[in-house]
């Protein structure tokens, strides 16, 4: 069972998308995903670490170093 933390990935990348001036559609045109699966993985507190990777590149930002972040900070 998959513990629950302050961390949600899904809603950084929202907030990161939206200080971009982004769209969930270019989002999900630029890493080939179809828009309504991306819409569902978005609410989720964590993702594939693939599909993580994807999105960075995308929005040419980092999601990976939240995480790492809160392992310092959480250990």
């Amino acid at each position: 069972m998959q513990e629950k933390t302050g961390l949600h990935i899904g809603k950084i990348i929202c907030q990161k998308m939206k200080e971009e001036g982004r769209s969930k559609r270019w989002l999900a045109e630029k890493i080939n995903y179809e828009y309504s699966s991306l819409c569902k993985m978005l609410k989720r507190q964590f993702l594939d670490t693939e599909l993580l990777l994807r999105i960075s590149v995308a929005l040419q930002y980092d999601f990976f170093a939240h995480l790492s972040k809160y392992m310092a900070e959480n250990r």
